[in-house]
């Protein structure tokens, strides 16, 4: 989706922006981003996914004015969205490069209307080989918290030893878990809901 809420009728759904992934594409955490996105639509939001091709940006240089189109891009979409999603991988028991980096972009939002996350609910999931996703999920909640977001009262650390995602879930939202399945689909309505909420006549 291009310049997502641009031109949106009133009656609009909310916008649900997801960020996340690896690179490379179609990578676990990327695909549990997607199948959030899919419970967030099934909700009537509109969604918009900046996975993995979209998040490969320059290192964040505080003060540089110039920026790529991706980094406009995704500056814009997080300006834009009513709620997010964001996904990552659970590298070292932190927060993967990729993501802390997309995420630094959010400084160029300090003199916004709504600052960084200011105001809005955020779907959290993590994945990784073992238990550190646990850890992990909560430094992303503490990040979401440092940019004024909402972490969403569930968030879902997914070890991938345990539980294999499959490659379906972009259409339909399926992990190939019954209970992986529900705990991501309860992320996004969560964040839907909150965006109502906030935004009542969206």
């Amino acid at each position: 989706m291009e310049n997502p809420g641009v031109g949106a009728p009133a009656d609009a759904g909310p916008l649900i922006v997801g960020i996340g992934g690896t690179v490379r594409s179609g990578s676990s955490t990327e695909r549990a981003v997607r199948a959030v996105l899919a419970a967030s639509a099934a909700a009537g939001a509109r969604t918009l996914l900046l996975g993995a091709e979209e998040l490969q940006l320059p290192l964040y240089a505080p003060g540089e004015s110039l920026r790529t189109p991706a980094a406009r891009r995704l500056v814009e979409a997080v300006a834009l969205a009513d709620g997010l999603v964001i996904g990552t991988p659970a590298y070292h028991g932190g927060v993967s490069g990729l993501v802390k980096n997309a995420l630094d972009y959010l400084e160029d939002l300090r003199e916004d209307a709504r600052p960084y996350l200011h105001g809005r609910a955020v779907g959290c999931v993590v994945t990784a080989r073992g238990t550190q996703a646990a850890s992990t999920l909560a430094g992303l909640r503490s990040v979401v918290h440092a940019l004024r977001g909402w972490p969403t009262p569930l968030g879902v650390a997914i070890n991938t030893e345990s539980v294999t995602l499959a490659s379906d879930d972009s259409a339909g939202g399926s992990t190939g878990d019954p209970h992986l399945t529900a705990q991501l689909a309860t992320v996004g309505r969560q964040v839907v809901e909150f965006a109502r909420m906030r935004t009542p006549a969206g």
